[in-house]
This record gives structure tokens, C-alpha cells and sequence, in this order.
């Protein structure tokens, strides 16, 4: 028998990224992209506090995350988007 080639998004075969459940904050990260054009992920959170950086790239590692552009104002900061997996992993918790 041989082998088939798979197709996998980054962070996992899975489709919600690995397998893996978000933590707590990769979750609230996640779902406040839920309702915004195009899946659009914040800046800051809830308290004006701009995200972790780690989080937003182990969003990115696991799948759920894919940068969207590069913000012309301050290039330092990552603007990302839902991935599909991503939205899954949100709308599922």
C-alpha cells in the first residue's frame, strides 16, 4: 500500500490545528474575531491591553491564526485572521 499524500494546515492535521484546545487566553483571542469582517483578531483586549505576543503566535503555530497584513503605522505589530481551524476552535471552545 502506499503512502497518500496529506494535506495539513500549519500546526496540525487536525482540523481544529493539531488537536489541541486552546488555553484560556488563546480562546478569548480567538473568539473576539468571531464577529468581525473577515475574521479580523485584535490588537488589544477587552481592557485596552495590547495581546500577548506569545499568544498570538501560538495561534499562529497551532493553525487558528494566519497573519493578514502588515500595519503601515506600526509594523512591530501582527494583524492577524481566523483560519478556518480557528474558527472552529473557537466556536467549539
Amino acid at each position: 500500500m502506499r503512502d497518500q499524500p496529506q494535506t495539513r494546515e500549519a500546526g496540525g492535521s487536525s482540523p481544529t490545528g493539531g488537536g489541541s484546545r486552546p488555553s484560556k487566553a488563546q480562546l478569548a483571542y480567538l473568539r473576539r474575531g468571531l464577529d468581525q469582517p473577515g475574521g479580523k483578531l485584535p490588537l488589544f483586549d477587552a481592557y485596552g491591553q495590547r495581546i500577548n505576543e506569545r499568544t498570538v503566535q501560538s495561534c499562529i503555530e497551532q493553525g487558528w491564526a494566519t497573519p493578514w497584513f502588515n500595519n503601515p503605522l506600526k509594523p512591530d505589530w501582527l494583524v492577524c485572521k481566523l483560519t478556518p481551524s480557528g474558527r472552529i476552535a473557537a466556536e467549539r471552545g
